[in-house]
């Protein structure tokens, strides 16, 4: 990726986890990432690079006053869409009846982010670029490829992303899978939304991220052997051979090897 991403679209991920270093040895020996514990001036963040390019973002769980949470929250990947404007964004969330959860807030000269909860509970962030724009590769084995919408309401939330951002949503034209629906910039696909009922009960509402990999089964049983977890065995679907998975510490993730044009 060169160059800002167009409103609407997902932009960065980052982990919350408890034990950080011991999440960064996982993702960066699961899928050829390079990273460390940032400086303390930026709360410790981890950039994660793949080929030189930033990936993916590992935080330590901690309250704004640098102690640990009791409780600790849990261990998930938050998505980002990028807006051009984050305030009116954010007006228009709460006037869409979603939830302001964090910000908005400058993160030095990097951007401008927020965190929001969408009418049906799921969280998901906003970042609106300064001198970084997000993921600098994506589409490639170790890279994020998707993203994912997980909710109970496949009404109100198409709506609600609709009228805070410029994404629409569509069923799927995929052969096998026209009951998926999407989300769309320009008329391109950038990100889905999964019916919460297919899933077992107590799941919440969330966003997930899918990493591109060359061999699912490979990934799937290397996360096996670091200590992860499966969710859901690898399998074959309308787009591709895919997984879900676990990290040592609760954090779920998909893999993917795509079928259809990246």
């Amino acid at each position: 990726m060169n160059g800002p991403y167009k409103p609407g679209t997902p932009c960065w991920i980052d982990l919350m986890v408890p034990d950080q270093q011991a999440a960064i040895d996982f993702y960066c020996d699961l899928l050829g990432w390079q990273g460390e514990i940032g400086p303390a001036e930026q709360g410790g963040y981890a950039v994660c690079t793949l080929k030189g390019k930033p990936v993916a973002g590992i935080m330590k769980a901690m309250n704004p006053d640098g102690t640990v949470p009791d409780p600790l929250p849990p261990t998930v990947w938050t998505t980002y869409l990028s807006t051009d404007t984050i305030d009116s964004t954010l007006k228009s969330v709460t006037e869409a009846g979603g939830t302001v959860l964090m910000g908005p807030m400058d993160v030095m000269d990097l951007g401008r982010m927020a965190v929001i909860s969408d009418p049906t509970g799921a969280a998901v962030g906003l970042w609106q670029a300064g001198t970084f724009d997000g993921a600098g590769i994506v589409n490639e084995h170790g890279a994020l490829i998707w993203n994912e919408l997980v909710t109970a309401d496949l009404q109100a939330a198409p709506a609600f992303y609709s009228s805070v951002l410029p994404v629409t949503t569509a069923r799927s034209e995929m052969p096998g899978a026209e009951e998926y629906i999407e989300f769309k910039v320009d008329g391109r696909a950038v990100g889905g939304i999964m019916d919460l009922s297919t899933l077992p009960s107590g799941v919440p509402p969330h966003w997930q991220p899918y990493f591109s990999a060359d061999s699912v089964d490979e990934v799937q049983a290397a996360a096996v052997r670091a200590g992860g977890s499966v969710i859901a065995p690898a399998f074959d679907m309308a787009a591709g051979r895919m997984a879900v998975l676990a990290d040592p510490q609760g954090g779920a993730f998909a893999v993917i090897t795509a079928k259809a044009p990246q």
